[in-house]
């Protein structure tokens, strides 16, 4: 059965709208909890940046399962498995903060990062092959809105139950507990909702006639697609600087001590969804996912370097700017590194996500230079990060074209 009309992908895209929700809540409490552990814990900055390390390091160690879990127990497996993980991580979290040990809390993060990523792996790939790939970005914008208004609302929500003026660890115990709980319960209603399985055209090892598919047929792995390669590497930074701009700048506004320091990563979040809505309106109307991958690049060079030169009053706003920047980045690397891979799909769409490491390397620079410079002059560490996407928009992405050998881009995803 083929689903070819805008009207019969509106329930697929309101239930992945609400998993993106549900994501961008569990990594959105990172930016919270980076000036809070500092506290609660008497850690140095650069250690409390380890929060990050122990959430998207899990990406590296189960990004390639993840994909052998899709392929066997289908999307809507991998997501319920995705919430029952993510639950238990953040169950640990509450006993962690109940016995007062931060490596425990570090532990628990990296559970939350391997449900993270499976959850990951299910949903993009998914709204990537929900339709035609030259709109895969406009999707994504979709989905994105969800993702980073509740990535800001976790801030919102942790602060009716943690001060960060006033750090009381075990203040933390009472609300995961019931987050758990709650994740449980989305993790059920997910398996029995009404959320097609679905395959990419070509990803059945019996492909159609009407399709070009040598090219993919004379492929043994997915490491003989460079463009798969050069994207995980340009999702590696891509996350790098999204994670910086949306976990940094709580902890910026703090040292500034600025007035509710915990609310400034609003501003970013704020940023990103004005993004996604341009994303929406303009692509792939008036500009293609490429040629918005190479604006949005440019601009983070620019804003970049006007942070490390502006007044701090100003710069931390420039950080916020930086969440435009940043919008398009990933709803235009995702599609274009996944394009034209037919049964190596869900393969591919694992080993991108493994780039999300990206958000463990990246923050961790950027709290080890904040400690021995300054937080403003530590923006810098997104400088070649901008660069390299600006590379693989311009050049990298465009290695797998070649004369017949690519897939049609207008296909509708094929229902099984």
């Amino acid at each position: 059965m083929m689903m070819n009309s805008k009207t019969a992908l509106i329930v697929p895209l309101v239930i992945i709208g609400s998993m993106y929700a549900v994501l961008g809540f569990s990594v959105g409490i990172n930016a919270f909890f980076i000036p809070f552990v500092q506290d609660a814990f008497h850690i140095s900055t650069g250690m409390s940046y380890l929060i990050m390390t122990a959430t998207f390091l899990a990406y590296v160690v189960f990004g390639v399962p993840s994909g052998t879990v899709i392929r066997k127990v289908g999307y809507k497996g991998g997501i319920t498995t995705a919430f029952l993980i993510i639950a238990a991580g953040f169950f640990l979290i509450g006993f962690a903060s109940q016995v007062v040990s931060f490596s425990l809390f570090l532990l628990a993060l990296f559970i939350v990062g391997i449900g993270q990523t499976l959850l990951t792996s299910a949903i993009n790939s998914y709204v990537t092959i929900l339709g035609s790939i030259d709109s895969a970005a406009r999707r994504i914008c979709i989905m994105g809105i969800c993702d980073k208004l509740s990535f800001a609302g976790a801030s919102l929500i942790l602060a009716t139950f943690l001060n960060l003026a006033n750090v009381e660890v075990k203040d933390v115990t009472f609300p995961f507990y019931i987050i758990s709980g709650i994740l449980i319960l989305v993790g059920v209603l997910s398996y029995f909702s009404p959320l097609p399985e679905i395959k990419a055209i070509g990803e059945d090892e019996t492909l159609n006639d009407n399709l070009t598919t040598s090219h993919i047929n004379s492929k043994k792995n997915i490491f003989q697609f460079p463009h798969v390669l050069l994207g995980v590497v340009a999702i590696f930074f891509d996350v790098g600087v999204e994670i910086i701009a949306l976990g940094s700048i709580n902890d910026y506004a703090a040292i500034l001590k600025l007035p509710y320091p915990e609310s400034y990563v609003w501003y970013t979040s704020g940023g990103m969804v004005l993004g996604y809505l341009l994303g929406i309106i303009f692509i792939p109307r008036r500009i293609s996912q490429r040629n918005a991958l190479i604006l949005c690049t440019i601009s983070g060079i620019i804003t970049t370097l006007l942070i490390v030169v502006a007044p701090a009053s100003v710069s931390i706003y420039l950080v916020a700017l930086l969440g435009i920047t940043n919008s398009l980045l990933w709803p235009a690397i995702f599609p274009l590194a996944l394009a034209d891979l037919g049964k190596f799909t869900k393969a591919g769409s694992s080993l991108l996500v493994m780039g999300i490491v990206g958000g463990a390397v990246w923050p961790l620079l950027y709290g080890y230079f904040a400690e021995i410079s300054s937080h403003q002059m530590a923006y810098l560490v997104c400088l070649p990060a901008y660069l390299f996407m600006l590379y693989f928009a311009s050049v990298g992405s465009k290695i797998r074209t070649r004369k017949g050998t690519t897939l049609p881009d207008n296909n509708i995803f094929k229902a099984v």
